[in-house]
């Protein structure tokens, strides 16, 4: 790309800052499969597992296992899904999005301190690069949902 963007730095930054952000917050510690099915059923509602396994780095029995041992920790319940009875949706209990709802609290409270150290440019640049951030993000899930498309095509003919 000629316009001066280096994405090796880019990457490189994105993903110092990834590691530090995560380990933000200090209040209720679980496994990162564990936050990462949390917040992912927090942030995109009711899903199968089949769909849930579409974004988990995790292969399908270690799902099952830990979306079992979610539900009898009563963070995650199953329902029928009213389109089709024969499968289950997977949603947060009020525990679970409890657990989501302070953990990211925390992490605001705990960036803020750190954003509070910056200059006034330097903020001023990180919120431009917060609505940068959302797009590449919608992006992303664009292209995915478009990939995923295409596979079922292929699949049905």
């Amino acid at each position: 790309m000629g316009d001066g963007l280096d994405l090796e730095r880019l990457t490189t930054a994105i993903e110092d800052f990834t590691t530090i952000f995560i380990r933000l917050p200090a209040v209720q510690r679980f496994n990162f499969s564990t936050l990462s099915v949390l917040h992912t059923l927090a942030r995109r509602g009711p899903l199968r597992l089949t769909d849930l396994l579409k974004t988990e780095q995790l292969k399908q029995p270690a799902l099952t296992s830990l979306v079992a041992k979610l539900e009898q920790d009563g963070l995650v319940r199953r329902r029928p899904d009213p389109r089709d009875g024969r499968a289950m949706l997977l949603s947060l209990t009020r525990q679970g999005r409890e657990i989501v709802r302070s953990r990211h609290a925390h992490r605001v409270a705990k960036l803020s301190q750190l954003v509070a150290q910056l200059t006034d440019e330097e903020r001023e640049v990180l919120a431009g690069s917060a609505q940068v951030l959302t797009r590449i993000t919608e992006i992303a899930a664009t292209n995915d949902a478009e990939g995923n498309r295409r596979s079922a095509d292929r699949a049905d003919t």
